[in-house]
């Protein structure tokens, strides 16, 4: 799974309707262009394929007063909606995914209600639980990765990322069932989107704004 679909996505849902520039600085303004693969290429690409797979609707905007060409503006499609929930909730659950999607998915979880929200969590967990215990059967994280030669770094590294990933969620799960943050149908949600207009402290530069693709 890649995170750019569900970033694109969710991008473009949070506005309503949003141009490629649009998209980009808000993804900027998280910081997604350091942590996954949405970068411009990435986005504008993202855009239009999902806009021909019928995802998103696609919308030619007039050109501008300046002369400009006609920029696109895109719409998230009812397909586009469960598409977005079924990459979200995998996101959130599938204990494999990389930091990157699994990222995207946190930025998103408020979308959900907080107890689909933790019953996903608890379900990463023990997906994490369930993977550590198949590893361990062969090897013993207390035997100490020298008993199978260097080797077992290997296998250390991957058995302290699960510890380290299942104890981060439960945290996370505990924050929530403590009442943090607010989810779909609690009342105004966070605002994670820039409002048109306003310079993004975050952007990567502006060499290349063409809010017409």
């Amino acid at each position: 799974m890649s995170a750019i679909r569900l970033l694109v996505l969710g991008a473009v849902r949070q506005h309503g309707r949003a141009h490629g520039y649009q998209v980009r600085n808000d993804l900027e303004y998280w910081g997604a262009h350091e942590w996954s693969n949405a970068k411009p290429g990435s986005i504008y690409h993202a855009l239009k394929q999902m806009a021909k797979q019928g995802l998103l609707l696609a919308h030619e905007s007039a050109p501008s007063t300046a002369g400009g060409p006609p920029r696109t503006e895109y719409e998230i499609t009812e397909s586009g909606t469960s598409e977005y929930f079924t990459l979200l909730r995998a996101a959130l659950t599938s204990y494999d995914q990389s930091v990157d999607v699994l990222s995207a998915g946190i930025g998103f979880i408020v979308d959900l209600e907080r107890s689909e929200a933790v019953a996903l969590l608890h379900e990463r967990v023990a997906a994490i639980e369930g993977w550590r215990a198949s590893v361990t059967e062969d090897y013993i994280p207390a035997d100490g990765p020298e008993s199978i030669g260097h080797i077992g770094e290997i296998m250390n590294l991957w058995v302290h990322s699960a510890d380290v990933g299942a104890e981060w969620t439960r945290g996370l799960i505990a924050r929530i069932e403590a009442g943090a943050y607010t989810f779909a149908g609690e009342g105004d949600p966070f605002v994670g989107v820039l409002p048109e207009g306003r310079e993004n402290p975050y952007a990567t530069g502006s060499a290349d704004r063409d809010a017409s693709r």
